[in-house]
């Protein structure tokens, strides 16, 4: 591989260019902001690296991109990427323009470059340095890059022998991390209603407060003791295998950096170790993710809302159905008396895994190793979320994790960042994946 990873390092200068290129171009599905634009620039990305693109209509969403190039091998290696980013909100957080690209102390700094934006441009930098310096692929690659991640994959219905998933990288001591799965997820937006318009607090005395209705609702759905009342809930979980507790009891011990980095003196419930490690792998959660109702304002104002609204996530674990998990909550609020509280379901997503002995995730941690001469650290499922079942799960192919981000890339967060040293070596490892996998019989 000297002949390309030579290439790549005379040209990681340009690669970076197109990275902050595409980061300056802002994407944030939630908001509706840039969009069209980005997709048209991922477009015109994959089109320069050789790769056949064209925009997919998702019947009311943001278009998927999908590109194509064929290779000498029958075997197809897929790509699952997306152009959307999260709300750069509080703007004030952030040390520089989150859509500025800025690099400094060896990093870049914006707003998607590890979630997701670094992982896609180091992927297509990947498919246009194998082009310059050996011409055809050595396997088929496809790349599908949506819209609509980072707000459910509403529109993503409809792939490849196997998938690198869209995100990655290393853990707080720079050890590779290779993910085998993700969690599902039922995302509700609760809402209830009370007199016409805001009226005077005075009032509080016989006019219902929507506010304290969707907190007595909220109330019921979990316990002191982090356990989710809602009936039901628990009946499908599959417990982990034996062979995926050995996979968790050999993970090393980060408890220490994870606690500095949360800014916490302990997690839920006391827990450590192997059990910690148990609860943030295979068991679902219950989040209130937000809440609005009344003024929030700074100083007092004497309010009683007439609206309150509240949203609540629910990360699941194999065998839940988002939808069943929807239903089982709406019965649960009618019987507690909570029927006047509005639902909506957004963006469901099923969990999926993909086994330990898959042979894609086989070469990824064996490429790890030969680029890094670390140890990966396997991880049987993720504790995120995303369309990991939509597109491998349900149709038996196996998907894993490879990517560019850190322990500390603060995604979803003021501050986002990775290293420019690790875009450079994951357009590296994306070139090994393509030839040891390509070699597979």
């Amino acid at each position: 591989m000297d002949d390309l990873f030579r290439y790549i390092d005379q040209h990681a200068d340009a690669a970076v260019i197109d990275l902050q290129r595409l980061l300056r171009q802002p994407s944030v599905a939630a908001q509706g902001i840039g969009m069209t634009e980005t997709a048209a620039l991922v477009s015109a990305m994959l089109a320069g690296a050789g790769v056949s693109a064209r925009q997919v209509d998702t019947r009311g969403g943001y278009p998927v991109v999908y590109g194509e190039a064929a290779g000498t091998t029958t075997r197809t290696l897929s790509f699952y990427n997306h152009y959307d980013v999260q709300p750069a909100e509080p703007f004030d957080l952030w040390e520089s323009d989150p859509w500025g690209a800025e690099i400094r102390d060896g990093r870049i700094w914006a707003r998607g470059v590890s979630d997701h934006k670094g992982n896609l441009a180091a992927r297509i930098a990947a498919i246009a340095a194998w082009r310059a310096v050996r011409g055809e692929l050595p396997l088929t690659v496809k790349f599908i890059v949506e819209g609509e991640e980072e707000i459910g994959s509403p529109h993503l219905e409809h792939f490849a022998d196997a998938c690198i998933w869209e995100f990655g990288g290393t853990d707080f001591e720079g050890r590779p991390l290779v993910h085998l799965g993700l969690k599902g997820i039922c995302y509700v937006e609760l809402r209830a209603a009370g007199a016409r318009a805001d009226q005077h607090s005075s009032v509080a005395t016989s006019v219902p407060n929507p506010a304290w209705r969707l907190v007595w609702a909220l109330a019921s759905l979990k316990g002191a003791d982090e356990r989710v009342l809602i009936p039901g809930f628990y009946d499908r979980v599959v417990p982990p295998t034996a062979d995926e507790l050995a996979v968790l009891a050999r993970m090393p011990d980060t408890e220490a950096q994870r606690r500095d980095h949360y800014g916490i003196d302990g997690f839920l419930l006391g827990l450590t170790g192997q059990a910690l490690r148990q609860r943030d792998y295979f068991e679902p959660t219950c989040t209130i993710s937000g809440l609005l109702s009344g003024y929030t304002g700074d100083g007092s104002k004497t309010v009683l809302p007439a609206r309150a609204m509240a949203k609540v996530d629910m990360r699941l674990v194999p065998d839940q159905d988002p939808r069943e998990i929807f239903g089982l909550l709406r019965r649960h609020l009618d019987n507690r008396g909570f029927a006047d509280i509005e639902m909506t379901l957004l963006g469901p997503e099923r969990p999926a895994r993909t086994r330990l002995d898959a042979p894609i995730a086989r070469v990824v941690v064996d490429t790890w190793r030969e680029l890094t001469g670390l140890e990966p650290v396997v991880v049987p499922t993720s504790a995120g979320s995303g369309p990991w079942y939509e597109l491998c799960g349900r149709f038996g192919i196996d998907a894993c994790t490879a990517g560019v981000g850190h322990g500390r890339s603060q995604a979803h967060a003021p501050n986002e960042n990775i290293y420019v040293a690790d875009f450079v070596r994951g357009i590296k490892h994306i070139c090994l994946i393509m030839d040891r996998f390509a070699r597979l019989v």
